[in-house]
């Protein structure tokens, strides 16, 4: 049997490491860039003719996205398999998205952007709508997972982790990509096993994992056979007459997606760099960088077509520039606001919530602290 995990390594203290904070902004960047191409109808337009300089370019810029997914999912994965979920942790991050859904969708109700009804009102706000391929439901349903996947973690042993790894991953990134097989997948499930993956890297150190040289270069390897597979599955369709681009890149479970964003991760993990404030607080807000510029179709539209016209720079000598600073716009502009809430509503507000928590959790506590002492005095205990 392999080394069982242990009560101290399950009990090892989060750090938020700079390098790690790092790529989760990297990470946010490739998904905004996805989006610039797919949420903005452009790669509809690289349908038309996939060989063109700007539609190799554009599905380029566009085929990082479900990598992103990865990467951000085992960053979380990495720190939470050896910490736990609380109340207050989850409160904070529902109370986020519901923020951000119903203040941009009363956004657009005044500026006309939207009609106004019950049910569409009701359903904008929710913070989970859809338990299929939409990020943020499934993230929310993902994170309560966590403490049971922590216990599944924790009652295997290294050979079962990696067994199960290789189970889930033969049915998920193998069958999920043969041709005429399908395989049904939600994020949640997906995300779990991604949690899997992170948490048999920080669980089980090895000599390899640690290696920056190692990493770096197949970090290198996997964006370029990312990179050779789009242009190859891009000429293919010319001649099969459908858009197959990205045919190993363009699901989160797809195996050039999987094992690029695994070295990626490993790379950054590995990285030696000091710690920056600057890069945590920027960090802490590529959730809502995510929340903000993908919140509904109506932001779709008002930000990719309305404001920024991708589809009129796309035939343009323009567009490579055009695409780079409306991305780094986007994530510059979506995070300051980002900061702002966090310093004017979540701050405190999270520290209205503490002082409620600590009440009813400190009466409760009382209470119970009080009963037991009864006992013990009646020679009950």
């Amino acid at each position: 049997m392999g080394k069982s995990i242990d009560s101290k390594a399950m009990a090892v203290t989060k750090e938020r490491n700079s390098n790690l904070e790092l790529f989760r902004i990297v990470s946010m960047i490739l998904i905004v860039a996805h989006h610039y191409i797919v949420n903005s109808g452009l790669i509809l337009e690289v349908h038309e003719n996939p060989m063109a300089l700007n539609s190799i370019l554009a599905m380029l810029i566009g085929a990082w996205g479900k990598m992103g997914i990865n990467c951000f999912i085992m960053i979380t994965g990495y720190f939470m398999c050896t910490s736990n979920i609380t109340l207050k942790k989850y409160v904070k991050l529902v109370a986020e998205v519901v923020f951000y859904r119903a203040v941009i969708y009363v956004i657009f109700l005044i500026a006309g952007k939207e009609t106004f009804s019950v049910v569409d009102a009701v359903l904008r706000i929710l913070p989970i709508t859809d338990v299929k391929n939409n990020f943020t439901g499934c993230f929310l349903l993902f994170y309560l997972l966590i403490p049971f996947l922590n216990c599944l973690i924790k009652g295997m042993s290294e050979k079962q982790h990696i067994r199960l790894l290789c189970l889930l991953c033969f049915i998920y990134v193998i069958l999920g990509t043969v041709p005429g097989i399908t395989v049904l997948m939600n994020y949640v499930s997906w995300y779990s096993v991604l949690y899997l993956i992170a948490s048999y890297i920080r669980l089980y150190p090895k000599k390899a994992f640690d290696s920056v040289k190692l990493w770096g270069v197949l970090s290198l390897v996997f964006i370029a056979l990312s990179v050779a597979s789009v242009l190859a599955f891009a000429w293919v369709g010319t001649k099969i007459n459908q858009f197959v681009a990205f045919m190993l890149v363009g699901e989160s479970s797809r195996p050039l997606a999987l094992v690029t964003g695994v070295a990626l991760f490993m790379f950054f993990k590995n990285i030696k760099m000091k710690n920056s404030k600057l890069i945590n607080t920027v960090a802490s807000t590529t959730f809502g960088v995510l929340l903000i510029h993908a919140n509904s179709q109506t932001m779709r539209e008002w930000l990719w077509n309305d404001t920024l016209k991708n589809a009129e720079y796309f035939y343009s000598e323009w567009f490579l520039m055009h695409a780079a600073t409306s991305v780094i716009s986007v994530f510059v502009v979506c995070s300051v606001f980002d900061l702002i809430r966090i310093k004017c509503i979540e701050t405190p507000g999270m520290k209205l919530w503490g002082k409620i928590e600590n009440k009813f959790v400190g009466k409760y506590l009382s209470e119970e602290n009080k009963i037991c002492k009864k006992l013990q005095i009646g020679g009950r205990i």
